[in-house]
């Protein structure tokens, strides 16, 4: 269901969640390393709509890669109420899905009590449903949790009147061009159409036919050369995810967030990057 347009301009925005909402694997061009991601896109769309308004934005991101949910419900939660926003984007829980005792109720549970503290504060939420992985090598398998997941989301978003950014439905994510080699993270491409979709999830009009429409089919690769690329992809990405998981390592073991403050933010230049 399309939400209503609104009239509010949000002023402070903070984002929370992993890898998804940290912005893996859509590089940054001004900083090696970094990475831009749809909340960041999102910001300078709403940091764009103050200025229309001669108001001052200020987004601050503490999502890290590889977090769990009590994480973000835990210290990143904590960290961003005491940053005052308006909005909060909480996204989180595909980690958890993965791992062999996953129980989908209490997640969602922790899940509803993080969006109703934010909402008792006054702020506006915006939650994520994972992208469908019925394609996707591995996390396939997953799909009844994921699925599950995704009704406690929305169950969630009607009680606590919060909104939802519907990646699940999205035609355009189940085409392998969105994705990143790893096949796990968007590439650039990926994150500002969800940018997009995050923005109309929000009651902000935009050119819907032109994201949500999927690229034109790719033609159909070689079985030599899938094959081949098949090979390439468990060894530069699925070992070492395997070799983390044996060493009760993660990926942003060592990662701070990119922006731990609400920091002014504006929209520079036509391709909307940030401050």
């Amino acid at each position: 269901m399309k939400p209503a347009p609104t009239t509010r301009t949000w002023t402070r925005y903070v984002a929370i969640g992993d890898s998804l909402t940290e912005g893996m694997t859509d590089p940054d061009p001004g900083m090696p390393g970094a990475y831009v991601g749809w909340a960041d896109r999102l910001a300078v769309e709403l940091a764009a709509r103050a200025d229309a308004e001669d108001k001052e934005f200020g987004y601050a991101n503490l999502a890290i890669r590889g977090r769990l949910l009590a994480d973000v419900v835990g210290p990143q939660l904590d960290a961003a109420l005491a940053l005052g926003p308006d909005l909060v984007s909480i996204i989180g829980g595909a980690n958890d899905i993965l791992r062999p005792k996953a129980d989908v109720d209490a997640l969602a549970a922790d899940l509803e009590a993080a969006v109703a503290r934010i909402r008792a504060t006054g702020a506006d939420v915006l939650m994520a449903t994972p992208a469908d992985p019925y394609k996707a090598p591995l996390l396939r398998a997953f799909r009844g949790r994921c699925a599950l997941y995704v009704a406690c989301i929305w169950s969630i978003a009607q009680r606590q009147g919060a909104f939802v950014l519907d990646q699940w439905g999205q035609p355009f994510l189940r085409d392998w061009s969105m994705w990143a080699d790893d096949r796990l993270h968007m590439n650039s491409e990926g994150h500002q159409r969800v940018s997009l979709a995050a923005l109309s999830s929000l009651g902000i009009e935009t050119d819907e036919e032109a994201w949500r429409t999927p690229p034109p089919p790719a033609q159909a690769v070689p079985r030599r050369e899938a094959a081949v690329a098949n090979a390439r992809w468990a060894k530069d990405h699925v070992g070492p995810w395997v070799q983390r998981r044996l060493r009760h390592e993660s990926s942003g073991d060592h990662v701070s967030a990119k922006r731990p403050l609400v920091t002014p933010l504006h929209a520079r230049r036509a391709d909307r990057t940030i401050d």
